[in-house]
This record gives C-alpha cells, structure tokens and sequence, in this order.
C-alpha cells in the first residue's frame, strides 16, 4: 500500500551520508576510536559519568544486569507492558522477571504495583520509559533505596526525555538505550549502557568484547557485542540531531492534541516537570467513547493512507514463551496493561512530518470517527 502518511522514517541526511562513507574509505569498520568519541558525547547527554556502546538495546539490557551480578535465584521486576526485550534480558541472565502493572496515564510501571511485587528474592527493579515518557523515577528510586534494590532504566525509547532529576540515563544504577532504525536517533542497530558506576561501567566493557582484559586474555565468559566505527559515525551526527529532532516530534505532538480534542479518543499526557519526547504518539480508543473499537479505527485510517501501529498488541505475561513458563494471564496480575494493549493505537509524529501531514492526521482521524471509511 502507498501511505500518505508513514508511521515512521528515519532522519538519515546528507551529514549521516558522508560520516558512514569517511569510515568506510578509511578502511577501519570495526570498533575503533570513533565509538569512544560517540560514548563521550552520550554519556554527556544522559548526564552519565560512563556510557558503553554496544550492538543493540537487547545487548545493553542484558549487559548492564550481568555487570551488576544479577542472576539465577534473583527476581527482577519489569512492567508487563512494554516490548518484551526487557523481560527477556532477565531470562537471558538466569533471573526470573516478576511483572507490575502500569500507570495508565503514562503507561509507565506502577510504583504501587512494584512494591506489591517486592519479596526476599527481588535484587532490582527496571523502569521503562515507554513511548518516551520517563517513569516515575523518584518514588522507583525510594523503593529501591528502602529495600536495597538495584533501579535499572530501560530508556530504549526516551533519548533526550528528562525529569526534575535530570535527564534519563543517569537516574538509576544504569540505563540501556537503543538506536534501532525508528528511534528518536539511530545507528540503524546498536546500542548503549550508561552509568555512574565505575565498576558496572568496567564489567560492560569487559563482557561487550569477549572478557578480554587484554589481548587474548580472557578473564570471564564474554561476548561480541561491539559496536562498529560505521554505527558510531551515524550516531555522532545523529546526536547532534536529537535536541532539534525531539524538538519537532514535541510540536507534531502538541499540534496533534489540539487537533484531536474533543473526540473522546484518550490523548498522551505528561507528567508536571517531565519532558515526553514522544518516540510514539500513542491515543487510547475506548469503544465506549468513540464507538468504534481500536482496530476498527485503524483499518478506517489504513484506508485514508494513513499509517498506524499497534504498540503493543499483548501484554508480555500473556505471550506465548511466559505461558508456557507458567506466568499467570495478564488479566489476573496485571488489568491496566491489559486494557492498554486492546485500545493503544500509535499516530504517526516523527520529525519528518510537516505541518500539513500532522494536519491531515488529524483531520483523518476526525473523519473516520465520525463517519466510517
């Protein structure tokens, strides 16, 4: 199908072009001293003493739990809504994930729910910053400091986004980010663990290159998840893109509420003092509101060009690998997320949106509300 309007596209221009070819005509692809300059300028944005890149957000997960001796017989708990890469970083390390329910306003971890969850066997608890909004970092960070636990933040989605403590990626004992091709920046893949933690920030570089201490020294169980000197060239200009292209997914986002009020669809919110940079724009539709349910507004604006996207369709306790762990349905631990995952419906809002195709999202949206395909 030929959209009108795309759910995302990366920023990738003429700068990104020719910082990839200088690698690529250099001769050094892999791991060099440009990875070191990207992690030098990210630490700084994430207001992080350390940061470590590697080859994915998946990798920066598992790393940063491994690093901080997180393992079998600990309990981590995760929100049950959320992409299941952070519950599965959990399996990959030994530990069992435990899931919370979410604050629906913000479809952020509940910290109720978290405390209900906590038990002799919790060693950390992972906040994710969901569709680019921070989670409620303070009262996850008096938790984890009553009960002795490690607070992780999964920011794979919230490069950029901050709180009244400072900006996401230095909130916690470590943060993973993720620089995938739909992100608010990109690397095409790849990733990042940042910290203030000398130690952690030690062990990720140890275990992201095989454990070598140094060459052909290998002290532990390491693995390959370096990242490249191509991806680290991409990320050097596209952070220096992030603050203007967050800047203009802020204003596709504000436009877009304006525009979008009044139609009883459930609108994004953000929490007084936090800045959402919105890496989804993501509406509730409850049938009850609107009278058409989720899926029936999607395929309207299918049929009008207009791209949308369903993040995500089922909470991770109810995906088929859990199941068969012997989690219980997300109906009985977990109700918000359940709910969340039969009525989000993503719009598009990323920054190479102009005015005039927020306007038609909108105007779309308003139509097929009201009258159908």
């Amino acid at each position: 199908m030929k959209w009108a309007v795309r759910i995302t596209e990366p920023y990738i221009g003429v700068e990104e072009v020719e910082a990839v070819k200088r690698v690529l005509l250099s001769g050094w692809l892999a791991h060099g001293p440009l990875v070191e300059r990207f992690e030098e300028e990210f630490a700084r944005v994430a207001a992080a003493r350390h940061a470590v890149a590697v080859s994915s957000g998946t990798a920066a997960l598992e790393l940063m739990l491994r690093a901080a001796g997180v393992g079998p017989g600990d309990e981590v708990i995760v929100p049950a809504f959320t992409f299941i890469a952070t519950a599965n970083a959990v399996l990959a390390v030994g530990a069992r994930p435990v899931f919370a329910d979410i604050e629906l306003d913000y479809y952020t971890v509940d910290p109720d729910s978290v405390a209900e969850n906590i038990t002799g066997r919790t060693k950390a608890i992972i906040a994710v910053h969901l569709y680019g909004h921070p989670a409620d970092m303070r009262a996850l960070r008096d938790l984890a400091e009553d009960h002795r636990l490690l607070l992780f933040e999964d920011a794979a989605q919230a490069h950029g986004a901050s709180t009244p403590e400072g900006p996401v990626g230095g909130l916690g004992d470590a943060a993973a980010f993720s620089f995938y091709a739909t992100k608010n920046m990109t690397t095409g893949e790849g990733g990042m663990v940042t910290t203030n933690d000398d130690e952690l920030a030690r062990r990720v570089r140890l275990l992201r290159d095989h454990c070598q201490e140094r060459k052909y020294l290998h002290v532990c169980l390491g693995f390959n998840y370096r990242m490249t000197s191509m991806q680290a060239a991409l990320g050097l200009v596209q952070l220096r893109r992030l603050r203007a292209l967050n800047e203009a997914r802020r204003r596709n986002a504000s436009l877009l509420t304006r525009m979008l009020a009044g139609t009883g669809l459930i609108l994004p919110r953000e929490r007084p003092g936090y800045t959402h940079v919105y890496h989804q724009y993501v509406v509730r539709v409850d049938p009850g509101r609107v009278g058409v349910t989720r899926d029936e507004l999607a395929a309207r604006l299918a049929s009008r060009g207009i791209q949308t996207a369903i993040h995500y369709p089922r909470p991770i306790p109810d995906q088929p690998l859990y199941r068969s762990l012997g989690y219980p349905p997300s109906s009985r631990i977990a109700p918000r997320a359940l709910l969340a995952s039969r009525q989000v419906l993503s719009l598009p809002v990323h920054p190479k949106l102009r005015r005039r195709d927020v306007e038609l999202v909108a105007e779309e949206v308003r139509k097929a509300l009201e009258g159908g395909v």
